[in-house]
């Protein structure tokens, strides 16, 4: 079987890998002119525990499990990564119904080794930190995300998979037994048994330009800004607040160097845009305050700005992964919506999607 993905992020990766050690013939086709240039580089770096999924949904399905997976495969695979643990945290006494179901429902997703404490253990844990309760997961970590790209891209090649640089694919179209990709000037085409459209941002593009194909989801994009801390660390766990629409809250993060950093907010964009707004430093200082009171003032340096592909829009519920294979297109899956926990999920998400190419 020839299996076209489209895609070099963490998600196409990871599936094109799933689909080489599964047998098949790979290419995976990348607009840009290296890995991961897109989501994937823009984002916390954050290996999440689980917690917040709703109960069926396929991110609760999938995350646990592939977070279990994720960790071994740092571990086999010399990726740098740390299980740091984490504290979501409820400021006030009007937080906490809201951090007891965060509790409840990362329970039900299986998530384990949860407490719930108050906010003098809380303390003993964080000095720096201010609040009433805190809900603490030990399960979660960081994770040089280019690395575990790097290490997906190379088992992908050593089963013969790969990938070609600056290819843009322009739309596709059911062939005889599979399907044909256009791509180039001209164009040009190959055909493939298998099309697995993993391309983040750009899927919509794409899945519009399928023949055949009318389920196109709208793509909202919401982009999350981050500020670095001109200092030393203060916290040796991620601080989360609990959760804003849109977004899990403008939470502590680390790189592996130990640099600490606050984001991401949530900015609803009408177009790609990467630039961080000096400007929008006073928000994060008042956000993050109600945590850490103790933040200095001109503290915070702009950094830098991810998307999230939304297939939801401000005010609306948050939609889940969704993860497409037509019955009446054999031999084609569409990924839309791949947002947090996509990293943590990916290899667990891969597995699923190539088994609907193998079904």
């Amino acid at each position: 079987m020839l299996v076209l993905v489209v895609g070099a992020g963490v998600v196409g990766l990871a599936v094109a890998r799933a689909a080489a050690l599964a047998g098949a013939d790979v290419i995976v086709a990348e607009a840009a002119s290296s890995i991961g240039t897109g989501i994937s580089s823009r984002n916390s770096e954050v290996i999440h525990a689980g917690l917040y999924y709703p109960t069926g949904s396929v991110r609760s399905r999938l995350c646990a499990p592939s977070r279990r997976r994720l960790y071994d495969f740092c571990a086999s695979h010399g990726v740098p990564h740390r299980k740091c643990g984490k504290l979501v945290v409820a400021t006030g006494d009007a937080e906490l119904e809201r951090l007891e179901a965060i509790h409840a429902q990362g329970r039900a997703n299986g998530v384990e080794g949860l407490e719930l404490i108050d906010g003098a253990a809380a303390r003993r844990l964080e000095p720096a930190l201010a609040c009433a309760a805190a809900l603490l997961s030990p399960e979660t970590g960081i994770i040089d995300s280019h690395s575990f790209m790097t290490a997906l891209r190379g088992e992908l090649e050593d089963h013969g998979g790969s990938i070609a640089f600056n290819t843009r694919i322009e739309r596709l179209a059911p062939a005889s037994s599979g399907w044909t990709a256009f791509f180039g000037r001209e164009p040009q085409s190959v055909c493939f048994d298998a099309v697995v459209n993993a391309a983040g941002l750009g899927a919509q593009r794409l899945a519009r330009a399928t023949e055949g194909y009318s389920h196109v989801p709208r793509l909202v994009l919401a982009k999350g800004n981050y500020f670095s801390f001109a200092g030393r660390p203060v916290f040796s766990r991620l601080v989360y607040p609990v959760p804003a629409p849109g977004g899990l809250g403008v939470h502590v993060t680390f790189d592996l160097a130990g640099r600490m950093r606050f984001g991401p907010d949530v900015e609803w964009i009408e177009e790609e845009s990467y630039d961080v707004d000096p400007g929008r430093a006073d928000a994060f200082y008042a956000r993050i305050r109600d945590y850490w009171p103790a933040l200095p003032a001109g503290s915070l340096l702009p950094d830098y700005a991810g998307i999230r592909p939304k297939l939801t829009g401000p005010g609306e519920p948050s939609a889940d992964f969704m993860i497409d294979a037509p019955k009446g297109l054999p031999g084609l899956v569409q990924l839309f919506g791949i947002e947090s926990p996509g990293l943590t999920a990916a290899l667990a998400l891969a597995e699923e999607v190539v088994a609907y190419l193998l079904s």
